[in-house]
């Protein structure tokens, strides 16, 4: 990602209600057909905000010229250790960016803002499900390398940890465990009654699909 963005120029804040549609509209943008034919981002964020897992705190918008032109939501997670032990910690998802301004630093810099935000909270870690190549740049890595994975020992290619906390997570083995409002995209009736509220947009199929069934149906398997 190339951070080439005039700082001076844009406006990192809490989201708003009245920014809500823009930033629906601004996911949608940004997430047609990129993992999907379609997208359901755009509906699960219309779902989150009013989900008890929902942190409305750090849910960031970014505005430049007057115009909020990316988004972040935030959400709780949690860990499980070997002993059953429960730990919270944070995920975010999705993060959109309008697709003309994409790879050009903005989404790293609303990355960075909300982790400031997230530390000064007092949270310790932050875990996702994405592609590496988006994140890593803004210090996330491997959940091999934290003891993080999902049941039965897996660790996907596409988990990926931060620390917000140096050694919060070492000594342990952790199960990640996310928030359960990611399951509202798998109402495809409800996903498809909100999107028709948008302008009309073409559904079809792009490499980064093939790309995103690679990351998310892959595992890490050596340290």
């Amino acid at each position: 990602m190339h951070d080439c963005i005039d700082h001076s120029n844009i406006i990192i804040r809490t989201e708003t209600p009245a920014d809500y549609r823009a930033v629906e509209s601004l996911t949608r943008e940004a997430f047609w057909n990129r993992y999907c034919p379609g997208c359901t981002e755009h509906y699960l964020v219309h779902k989150m905000r009013k989900h008890p897992d929902y942190l409305p705190a750090l849910s960031l918008v970014l505005e430049r010229e007057g115009q909020v032109i990316a988004s972040i939501h935030y959400t709780r997670a949690r860990l499980i250790d070997e002993e059953g032990r429960e730990k919270p910690i944070l995920s975010f998802g999705p993060i959109g960016v309008l697709p003309a301004l994409q790879r050009k630093g903005y989404g790293k810099a609303l990355i960075a803002a909300s982790f400031e935000r997230a530390a000064a909270d007092g949270h310790e870690a932050v875990v996702i499900l994405g592609n590496p190549d988006n994140y890593v740049g803004s210090g996330f890595r491997s959940c091999r390398k934290y003891g993080v994975g999902m049941e039965g020992g897996v660790f996907p290619t596409a988990l990926m940890v931060h620390e917000l906390k140096e050694g919060a997570l070492k000594g342990h083995r952790w199960v990640f465990r996310d928030s359960n409002v990611y399951e509202v995209c798998e109402d495809e009736a409800a996903v498809a009654a909100f999107d028709a509220g948008f302008p009309p947009k073409e559904k079809g199929w792009r490499p980064t699909q093939e790309a995103f069934y690679i990351y998310s149906h892959s595992q890490v398997v050596r340290d």
